[in-house]
């Protein structure tokens, strides 16, 4: 029977059989396309709800082995009582091929959600090859893990992101992720901040705001950043780095600029750190820190989550072109990774109402204005 399944699940599918398939995957540039390096996959482990599954890639088939992964070890231990099933690799392709098509000329599911009809045929295939979960069930926010060259090489936690789904953002912190405008200038009287808050639902109802705000005399004033655990989380990139991406989230809601490289381009002429200008141009000190901040989500900086520096599980990004093509992004390729999530990341818009911002709110006698931070892929 068939049954619903979103673009993102179908990506991370797609991507799976890809790999098994080819044996091997490409890495990505900074640009986005394939280099002419490739590392040979040998073995992919995916956790599902009753256990971890390794596959292993011989030269024309797919060895599958369940067993159970040690949840502080890691430690993979085979199960007895299971017996190991082999498939050629050439069913990895034809389903590859099978679930691009789908995503990109599916049928609508009929349960009115926004997912997509999966055929019998493609059911009967996930069963056979014991895929139960269409999203894996790590609990390290890994989609799967690779062995690289061998299949006792340490395993490499991964990220699939699919330019033809929509893509989990690098930052989504809902209210964590807000930051604090203090409302200086003309003193608001509470009629005053009616008017602003009352202005209607639109999707550029935060600008028209703040330009509100500005005609009336007031100044919105970086002050803070409104969670404390987001707050320490920033400062590790540097002291002032809440400040930098306060004027940058600025920008995005005032001059209408998305993209990470062109507004880390705008701040640099606008030099709110007012720091020297030998920084800025020979040492590129506001590119750099924005690489180093987005290297951090892309490693495991949550905002609602200590962040001490190291990295998680997550070591890389499986990124799926719109021509299907998977490209590999891997922490040890790590200027390359930073330049590549510095070219093709972008500020988004929160929802207002979900993520508590956009108002002019009363504190300790003080007016503030939140703005939020939300930073996804680009999806072209």
């Amino acid at each position: 029977m068939a049954f619903p399944a979103t673009k993102r699940e179908l990506g991370e599918l797609y991507t799976f059989f890809r790999l098994l398939a080819d044996g091997k995957v490409s890495l990505g540039t900074p640009s986005a396309e394939a280099s002419e390096q490739t590392w040979p996959v040998a073995m992919i482990q995916r956790i599902e709800h009753d256990g971890a599954r390794r596959y292993y890639i011989e030269p024309a088939d797919v060895r599958i082995v369940y067993g159970d992964v040690d949840k502080h070890t890691a430690l993979f231990t085979p199960k007895s009582d299971m017996e190991e099933v082999t498939f050629a690799r050439e069913e990895f392709a034809d389903a590859a091929a099978f679930v691009w098509t789908l995503m990109k000329e599916g049928r609508p599911a009929s349960d009115g959600t926004d997912g997509i009809e999966v055929p019998d045929e493609l059911e009967a295939f996930l069963d056979e090859v014991r895929i139960y979960d269409l999203e894996a069930k790590a609990e390290d926010r890994t989609d799967f893990s690779v062995a690289f060259w061998h299949p006792d090489t340490p395993l490499t936690g991964f990220n699939v992101r699919c330019r033809i789904a929509p893509m989990n953002p690098l930052l989504d912190g809902g209210r964590t992720a807000n930051l604090k405008f203090e409302q200086t200038g003309v003193k608001f009287a509470v009629p005053t901040v009616n008017k602003v808050n009352a202005l209607p639902e639109s999707p550029i109802e935060v600008t028209e705001r703040m330009l509100l705000i500005e005609r009336l005399g007031g100044v919105l004033k970086y002050a803070d950043v409104a969670d404390k655990v987001f707050r320490s989380n920033l400062l590790m990139i540097d002291l002032h780095f809440p400040r930098m991406l306060a004027e940058m989230v600025r920008a995005l809601h005032l001059e209408g600029i998305s993209r990470v490289s062109e507004l880390t381009e705008y701040i640099k002429q606008l030099n709110p750190l007012k720091i020297k200008d030998e920084l800025i141009h020979k040492h590129h000190y506001y590119e750099h820190k924005m690489k180093q901040f987005l290297l951090a989500l892309a490693l495991g900086m949550r905002p609602a989550k200590i962040y001490n520096g190291t990295d998680s599980a997550v070591e890389g990004i499986l990124f799926v072109d719109a021509k299907g093509q998977v490209l590999c992004y891997h922490k040890n390729e790590r200027q390359v990774l930073a330049d590549f999530l510095y070219q093709t990341t972008r500020f988004e818009k929160g929802n207002v109402d979900k993520d508590k911002y956009g108002f002019l709110e009363r504190e300790n006698g003080v007016y503030y204005f939140k703005l939020n931070v939300k930073i996804g892929l680009l999806k072209r």
